[in-house]
């Protein structure tokens, strides 16, 4: 009996081992995951034409107008790879056969196409590539088109949001049947040169873009945000990670405050200790329309208690609560924090902060699991642009907005000088 060598990349030889109902690769580009998985569907066809077996290959896309927005030439480069598959198989320009012309490829595109796919007879395998902006109802629709006892689905794409209905199904399924890795560029045992030249150059060219490109993260960033290159360095330095908290050092929560009514901003909370040039940067919280009780609530329940943590607000934590009557400084004043108010800083507060936090980010450690969604508003907070005068308007003024700027006063009360006892608003300890 004659036995055919295989190459993979090793990551997705579990995701081949065994059985399974679905089988899938994420990440980013240069991989190796697509080229793989077209293969792998070709050493199926193979296997069951030498059994005997009829049926097709479904291979879908979400968007697909015509046969070039489809798998075809993958699938074809794929087993032209391969000399001893290339002689099991009819090649025609909008078709792949096994010779024997039992086992078939078909190609569909999901968005206008979906409810067809009910119609097709012994569909064997379900490959969706690019697979990330598939709908929950087409998803809904495909699965069960898959009849047969031992039919599969295979999934490949490239994560751009926690939201997609693809992550929701399938990378945070806990099915034991679901077989799912993630795979990226050092996974790729054949990595070409030219694409290592093209991740270089968008190390250096497009830091906001590249750990989605290069390294599968999902789309956190926007183009020309302020904080984007910053992260992206913290990240390759290894300051985003596991932080641990320093149990002799006070904790700090620095706020941006919101109101209680239902279309109120955003009440946002980073929780950071300053210990030498470090600032260790332990926790986020944001809430919405939430009152006051609310925010007191969390940080008691995550051990930021008064004596332990001190409370920083901006100018407007002084003021009053529209809708209570009542100013956020007295109110924690009052839940027995020390509270600490940061002046106004005039015309240009915005840029100062941004300009504050990119002086202090080379010394910022991010507790990973603790911090991502402040971490990500970080990544999309950027500059309104005038499109038709090509000038900024300054921060845009949206959801990553508030966590931002409560980022940002950390950092400007880390940098401000305290000379003078009534500089500040404070009550308690001495502010060092």
């Amino acid at each position: 009996m004659q036995t055919a060598r295989i190459e993979l990349p090793p990551k997705l030889l579990p995701v081949f081992t065994g059985e399974a109902d679905v089988r899938g690769a994420y990440g980013g580009r240069g991989s190796g995951k697509t080229r793989s998985f077209a293969k792998m569907t070709a050493v199926r066809a193979y296997m069951w034409d030498q059994e005997g077996r009829s049926g097709q290959i479904l291979c879908g896309r979400q968007f697909m107008n015509s046969l070039a927005d489809s798998s075809l030439e993958e699938i074809k480069l794929a087993i032209l790879e391969e000399a001893w598959l290339a002689s099991h198989f009819e090649i025609g320009e909008k078709f792949i056969r096994t010779k024997s012309g039992r086992v078939y490829y078909t190609f569909t595109g999901l968005d206008r196409n979906v409810d067809s796919v009910k119609s097709k007879a012994r569909i064997l395998l379900g490959w969706v590539d690019e697979a990330e902006p598939v709908t929950d109802i087409a998803w809904t629709k495909l699965i069960p088109t898959l009849r047969e006892d031992d039919s599969e689905l295979w999934v490949t794409w490239n994560p751009e949001r926690k939201t997609s209905a693809t992550h929701k199904r399938f990378r945070e399924s806990k099915d034991e049947r679901y077989k799912v890795a993630e795979i990226n560029f050092r996974d790729n045992p054949r990595f070409p040169a030219v694409l290592e030249r093209q991740r270089q150059r968008d190390m250096r060219e497009r830091p906001d873009q590249y750990a989605h490109i290069w390294e599968g993260d999902f789309v956190t960033v926007m183009e020309g945000a302020y904080f984007a290159k910053a992260l992206s360095e913290a990240k390759a330095e290894g300051r985003i990670g596991r932080v641990p908290a320093d149990p002799l050092m006070a904790y700090r929560a620095f706020i941006d405050i919101g109101g209680t009514g239902a279309r109120a901003d955003a009440f946002a909370i980073w929780i950071a200790q300053f210990i030498g040039r470090e600032i260790r940067v332990l926790d986020h919280y944001e809430a919405v329309g939430q009152p006051a009780a609310a925010h007191v609530a969390w940080l008691r329940g995550k051990g930021y208690v008064p004596g332990k943590c001190d409370i920083w607000l901006p100018h407007d934590g002084s003021t009053q609560d529209r809708v209570h009557d009542a100013s956020y400084e007295g109110f924690f004043r009052q839940a027995g924090y020390d509270v600490t108010v940061i002046p106004n800083q005039g015309r240009g507060a915005a840029t100062m902060r941004i300009e504050a936090a990119r002086r202090l980010f080379p010394s910022i450690w991010f507790n990973a699991e603790t911090t991502e969604a402040g971490r990500d508003a970080l990544g999309w907070y950027h500059e309104k642009k005038d499109e038709e005068r090509g000038i900024g308007l300054g921060p845009e003024h949206d959801w990553s907005s508030h966590s931002s700027d409560a980022f940002g006063l950390m950092c400007v009360a880390y940098e401000a000088p305290k000379t003078k006892k009534d500089d500040w608003s404070f009550s308690g300890r001495k502010v060092i």
